[in-house]
């Protein structure tokens, strides 16, 4: 599985109207396409930061829907009020899923960025499997974990979801002290640490563990 990443930043007074464009328009659009499994949108309410992710079955299929993607995104970006120019699009490889809940009204997210060495993406993703899998359901109000990896640049981000933005703050200290062991092991180090509310979570995305 395959998947990629709009990140952008609007008004946080368009978020709402962002998130109803998406829901409303983007998400019908996308899933028409061949070999599309989801669409899922994180936003930061105060900074107007927000990352729109879908996932594809094969990586055939995600790069078949790069150009009509395209020109649904810039839609997407102007509903928020944001600027085009400024917006990132990656795409990676889905290493692992992992779910104990579905993300409810209110779910809350970290997402986490990090920096391996080109060429050790399937250590990373043992490694992940071996040691975060076991320990992430000691979280409080923990939902699900994902993983994701570019194995040309060794880039990763690491996606987990809570019950709320209260348990996500719980877990904050014990998440973090796992995280940095993992890292340290791997040879990774993290580039970027950002939190955000689940503003949709429509994603038909089978476990990968």
């Amino acid at each position: 599985m395959y998947a990629r990443s709009t990140t952008f930043r609007g008004e946080p007074s368009a978020i709402d109207a962002g998130i109803a464009y998406t829901r409303d328009k983007v998400l019908p659009a996308v899933r028409q396409m061949d070999g599309c499994i989801g669409l899922s949108m994180l936003v930061d309410r105060h900074t107007g930061r927000c990352i729109t992710t879908t996932a594809w079955e094969d990586v055939e299929a995600m790069h078949h829907s790069a150009e009509a993607i395209r020109s649904i995104r810039e839609k997407a970006v102007a509903a928020v009020h944001g600027v085009a120019s400024e917006t990132e699009v990656a795409e990676w490889e889905v290493g692992v899923v992992h779910r104990v809940h579905p993300a409810p009204e209110g779910a809350a997210a970290r997402v986490i960025w990090t920096q391996g060495a080109i060429g050790a993406s399937d250590r990373i993703i043992e490694g992940f499997r071996a040691y975060i899998l076991p320990r992430v359901g000691e979280l409080a109000g923990f939902c699900s974990i994902s993983l994701l990896i570019n194995r040309d640049t060794g880039r990763g981000a690491i996606a987990a979801v809570y019950q709320d933005r209260q348990t996500r703050h719980y877990s904050k200290g014990q998440g973090q002290a796992i995280r940095q062991e993992f890292t340290e092991r791997m040879g990774m180090h993290t580039t970027d640490v950002e939190e955000f509310d689940v503003a949709l979570s429509h994603l038909r995305v089978p476990e990968k563990v």
